[in-house]
């Protein structure tokens, strides 16, 4: 049985395991008088009776089909001993994964290939006989085990919240750990890059060309590795995206909280949120298709020289991309103030121009930063709009009317196809994710100490 149809069967014992276990409960309180000489409420008896129907069920699925994959494929490669390397050994694989599954016929293939793509088959149905039958066996008998508890004096409610209380610890655990795994993965790939490029050339090189050729008398054979012209693209369009956002974001939140009637309110905020619905590739298709030959023409009208792409057209569209970002947050952060702190201005004689800018904006001032950290890292995250608006050239230049390119942008051309990852050029990769990551962590944490500061006046 397929996976995704034992889920559903595991779900539908489930409910049925919840109404069999309230309806026993309801029978056990019965010839006590009343539901209140239980323990529990019914209901606590029919989630208990309900996990231990699904919960055991589910974690034999998903360690099995965690690990059931590995171990057959690993059982069937062991007749190709003189397979070592590890695309052959991958290529192999996958040839007699597509033999099993049809995709490619057999008819062409080694004996040895049909061989283990018949073995594979057989071995895929004997498991996914087992897994049903161990799943419906471990259903049925914790369900029987739940029923039979519920007495008058089980602490049902005890029990469920128990185990609630420690699935959501496993929830932030597995949370954490996916982030430590994401960081040391990234980490020790980094650390196999700079092993074979100097960390000096790739932080403070100034030339950046990564296309290492194939035979070592090619030319380029050892690439270049500076990201000092990624960085500054990076840090170039983003800052022409925040010089459009926060302004322009910050001034309808304003307008929005402190000077719009409701009706007005209720049309123009959701109207303004559309724009973070819109996907990041049409607003690329807006900027290569409208505001860069604009930018061009009046570049030209002025006598500058534009580049085709630029990154003022990337850089101003990605502003427009994020105003919802700050505007959003920052009008509720603004709404959230006390009302008390303004009534307090204005009894003192303060307009509400000077009521919002010394007493609203200070308060906010958070929440915020935090909209503008949040839009910051939306800007040095995209990749789409750069593609299209800005180029994938590796320029060393502040000058917003040239092509720049920027570190996410490279991330995905150097991972692009089948790759290898034992070239410095798919390495340089995880290394440039490493640098955002710091440099992201260290913003975030001066932003964090700054906020800190202000915050403690108004506490």
């Amino acid at each position: 049985m397929q996976a995704s149809n034992l889920l559903f069967i595991i779900i539908a014992l489930a409910v049925f395991g919840y109404f069999s276990g309230y309806g026993r409960s309801l029978r056990v309180a019965k010839p006590l008088g009343s539901i209140s000489k239980l323990h529990s409420l019914p209901s606590y008896y029919a989630m208990q009776t309900a996990i231990w129907v699904a919960l055991p069920a589910l974690l034999l699925m998903a360690v099995w089909l965690l690990a059931a994959d590995s171990i057959t494929h690993a059982y069937i490669m062991r007749g190709f001993e003189q397979v070592t390397a590890t695309s052959d050994y991958n290529l192999t694989l996958n040839r007699i994964i597509n033999v099993a599954s049809g995709a490619l016929p057999g008819a062409g293939q080694s004996a040895e290939i049909v061989a283990a793509a018949e073995q594979l088959q057989q071995i895929g149905a004997t498991q996914q006989w087992a897994l049903t039958v161990l799943v419906l066996t471990l259903c049925s008998a914790g369900g029987l085990w739940s029923w039979q508890r519920i007495k008058a004096d089980f602490r049902a409610r005890a029990a469920v919240e128990g185990m609630l209380q420690k699935f959501l610890l496993m929830s932030a655990s597995l949370a954490i750990l996916t982030t430590l795994g994401i960081v040391l993965s990234v980490l020790f790939e980094s650390i196999r890059f700079f092993s074979t490029v100097p960390i000096t050339e790739f932080v403070f090189g100034t030339s950046w060309s990564p296309q290492t050729a194939i035979r070592v008398d090619q030319i380029g054979s050892s690439g270049s590795f500076g990201a000092v012209p990624l960085f500054t693209g990076t840090l170039l369009i983003s800052a022409i995206a925040m010089v459009v956002a926060v302004p322009v974001g910050l001034m309808s939140a304003i307008y929005l909280a402190e000077y719009a009637s409701p009706k007005f309110r209720r049309s123009a905020k959701p109207l303004l949120e559309i724009l973070a619905g819109v996907p990041t590739v049409v607003y690329g298709f807006f900027a290569a298709l409208t505001v860069a030959p604009l930018i061009r023409d009046l570049g030209s009208s002025f006598g500058l020289d534009v580049a085709a792409e630029s990154a003022l057209a990337a850089g101003s569209v990605m502003g427009i991309m994020i105003i919802p970002f700050i505007s959003s947050l920052a009008d509720d952060v603004i709404t959230a103030v006390p009302q008390s702190m303004r009534d307090g201005s204005l009894a003192m004689g303060a307009t509400q121009s000077e009521t919002i800018r010394n007493v609203v904006i200070p308060a906010a001032l958070p929440g915020i930063v935090g909209g503008i950290l949040l839009a910051a890292s939306r800007a040095i995250g995209e990749t789409m709009i750069v593609v299209m608006a800005a180029g994938m050239a590796a320029n060393l230049t502040a000058n917003p009317l040239d092509a720049v390119t920027t570190v996410t942008v490279q991330i995905v051309t150097l991972l692009t196809g089948d790759q290898e990852f034992d070239s410095a050029k798919t390495l340089a990769a995880f290394a440039l994710g490493l640098m955002l990551f710091i440099v992201t962590l260290g913003l975030n944490f001066l932003a964090l100490r700054i906020v800190k500061k202000y915050r403690e006046q108004y506490d």
